[in-house]
């Protein structure tokens, strides 16, 4: 019988370190130490190492670090943030929290990540709305490929706005021979556990090369503490990473570069099983893709369903990201129907991709003839 393939695979990592995590977990444990333990600042350091950055903060989640990124620079009511219509929701609903605007910008069909001239259009349409002040944008690296942070950068150091990278799924990306944490003016990390590099709960971090910045991340995860506890500097909020997830995210952290690898590898062998057979996420010159999740484009949703009930019957798990683009969810449809006189620009790559995307079997666990297989029953379904 021919083994399943999981969509993901959180298992087989921890047999080669659980002699590793026990060992670490009761020394947590044993000093009792489980907030903002010395394995926190532990962790930040080689999160930063790795990156090549200056600086890294641990916090709660994900979604907690763009929360602190966009509070630090003080975004809110009468504030545009610019990001993709086609990601995850936590990127458009920390601009709603805070009172500002989110703008929805559509993504290339080749890459899946913002369309430059997309945003120029829709900074455009801000300015000359005057509403709005543009304040902020959010590029996300989706599936592991970096966006294209030299235009992005290049747009905001020309309008004084604030770069934030959403590098969720991307961790251990690079563009341009610089690892994602060195782009942007700010990095955020999640730690879900099925991240490129992923904890067992939630858990985030945020990476940048301002100390003024880390040094205002740090206090605003604390409830806005000054330098000593009881000192109430600002408003804040907590958002803090457990000392838990910090020192099994060290253990993982001694596998992490093998597990890039193999994940690259896989990458490669599913292109050229599945290249000029169904769509396929491109990677410009000079990117290199960290591969969070591999997703291929199909024609229309009724081959998709066809050919994910194909994998689902050779027991190879699949996911669709995302079924509906933002700007169609219920929370975020009102704001984006007035955020700009008459109404916003259609975003209709987002829209159709949402109907076309797959994800299929992608961590470091799984062997290059796994892709293989999986990819040739896509084929086989088509």
């Amino acid at each position: 019988m021919t083994a399943p393939i999981a969509l993901f695979d959180v298992k087989a990592q921890q047999a080669l370190i659980r002699e590793d995590l026990d060992r670490r977990i009761a020394a947590v444990l044993d000093s009792g130490r489980f907030i903002n333990g010395p394995e926190v600042a532990e962790l930040e350091e080689k999160l930063a190492t790795f990156a090549g950055c200056a600086h890294a903060v641990g916090v709660s989640s994900g979604t907690d670090a763009l929360q602190i990124a966009m509070m630090a620079e003080g975004i809110g009511p009468g504030d545009a943030v610019f990001l993709p219509a086609f990601t995850y929701t936590a990127t458009a609903e920390v601009p709603l929290v805070l009172g500002a605007t989110p703008i929805f910008v559509d993504v290339e069909a080749a890459t899946f990540n913002i369309d430059i001239a997309d945003l120029e259009a829709r900074i455009a349409a801000v300015k000359k709305d005057g509403r709005l002040r543009p304040r902020a944008v959010v590029g996300v690296d989706l599936f592991g490929l970096p966006a294209n942070w030299t235009a992005i950068e290049a747009i905001c150091a020309r309008d004084g706005m604030f770069a934030l990278d959403d590098a969720a799924q991307a961790f251990g990306a690079s563009l341009g021979n610089r690892r994602l944490g060195c782009w942007a003016h700010a990095t955020a990390l999640s730690f879900y556990p099925t991240k490129t590099l992923g904890a067992y709960g939630d858990g985030g971090a945020l990476l940048t090369n301002d100390a003024d910045r880390a040094e205002l991340y740090r206090s605003l995860r604390t409830h806005g503490e000054g330098k000593t506890r009881y000192a109430v500097d600002r408003t804040g909020m907590n958002g803090r990473l457990d000392t838990l997830q910090a020192t099994i995210l060290l253990a993982k952290m001694t596998l992490f570069e093998g597990e890039l690898a193999q994940r690259k590898r896989l990458g490669a062998a599913y292109d050229a099983a599945l290249s000029g057979h169904v769509g396929v996420q491109a990677t410009p010159a000079g990117a290199e893709n960290a591969y969070g999740l591999y997703t291929i484009r199909l024609p229309d949703a009724a081959t998709r369903a066809r050919v994910q009930a194909a994998l689902s019957e050779q027991k190879i798990g699949s996911g669709i990201y995302y079924p509906k683009p933002l700007h169609h969810q219920p929370a975020y449809a009102a704001h984006h129907a007035g955020c700009i006189a008459g109404g916003p620009a259609p975003l209709r790559v987002s829209e159709a991709l949402c109907g076309q995307v797959l994800s299929l079997p992608m961590h470091p666990y799984m062997s290059e003839a796994d892709a293989t297989r999986a990819a040739a029953v896509v084929i086989g379904a088509l």
